[in-house]
């Protein structure tokens, strides 16, 4: 028993998170409770600290918005924990909708879809072209166009405020990854985990690798929701530094040899070796 939770040590952790943010959540709104109020577009920490999803306020700016300083505030105090620590962490630690993507992709595994179902070839790049059709539509049509129909807006306020459309977004989002395409909303459409890509590359909490210790086992790559960012496997030891890697640590807890681990990002002089 203690091998097997070892062995999913920061699933059972991110899951532990994720629904904690939803009792959370849930709490405020059925109870008052005042430790994290509002929603994953604009919260309340304990009543006092403001906390808001940079992508959201960057799209209400391009539509013209003019927001108040809390707002700003809060958008900010999430870009620099991301953009500086955490990496792209909100799409494995919070966001609801992984939870539903993980479940999909396991049942594939359990029952090898990916040796009986057509497999579509479909480029990751999409979700980049979805993040900059979102914020030109927000330009043109005055207003955050991507929150209008975000699955994840929609499944976070089916879980904490019963609202139909959330349930209707988690099936439509879990039948999609099961029998069309693997990972297909978080890791090829959505415009959000875009832009988290973007702004966290430069995080400091990343994957390490150690070639030495590896032997080629290649579960770090069926594990892996974005398995483009360990190019790096067998060829050298080094760090991920994609910024499309979520820190979600599944790599991490499959990996036998342990060849894998979290480690802080090198600085320049030490990075001979890592990959991009």
């Amino acid at each position: 028993m203690s091998n097997l939770i070892y062995s999913h040590r920061y699933l059972l952790l991110r899951r532990v998170v994720q629904v904690g943010i939803l009792v959370l959540y849930f709490g405020a709104n059925a109870y008052g409770w005042h430790i994290l109020e509002g929603n994953l577009s604009a919260s309340l920490i304990l009543g006092t600290i403001p906390m808001a999803d940079p992508y959201a306020v960057v799209q209400m700016l391009t539509a013209g918005a003019v927001l108040a300083l809390d707002v700003l505030l809060g958008a900010l105090v999430a870009l620099l924990f991301y953009g500086l620590i955490g990496g792209r962490a909100f799409c494995s630690w919070v966001c609801p909708v992984n939870m539903v993507a993980d479940l999909a992709s396991w049942i594939r595994r359990v029952l090898r879809f990916d040796e009986g179902l057509k497999r579509y070839a479909i480029t990751r790049q999409i979700r980049y072209g979805m993040l900059l059709v979102s914020l030109v539509v927000s330009f043109l049509m005055g207003v955050a166009a991507f929150e209008l129909v975000s699955p994840i807006s929609m499944v976070h306020r089916g879980v904490v405020f019963g609202i139909g459309f959330g349930w209707a977004a988690i099936t439509v989002i879990f039948l999609f990854d099961l029998v069309v395409l693997k990972h297909g909303w978080c890791g090829h459409i959505c415009p959000l985990g875009a832009f988290y890509s973007i702004v966290t590359r430069w995080s400091l909490i990343r994957v390490n690798y150690n070639k030495d210790a590896c032997t080629e086992c290649m579960k770090c790559k069926e594990i892996c929701p974005e398995k483009q960012v360990l190019e790096l496997v067998t060829k050298h030891s080094g760090q991920v530094l994609s910024g499309e890697c979520t820190n979600c640590g599944r790599c991490v807890e499959v990996c036998p040899d342990d060849a894998l681990g979290f480690s802080l990002r090198r600085t320049l002089n030490e990075k001979e070796g890592a990959t991009q």
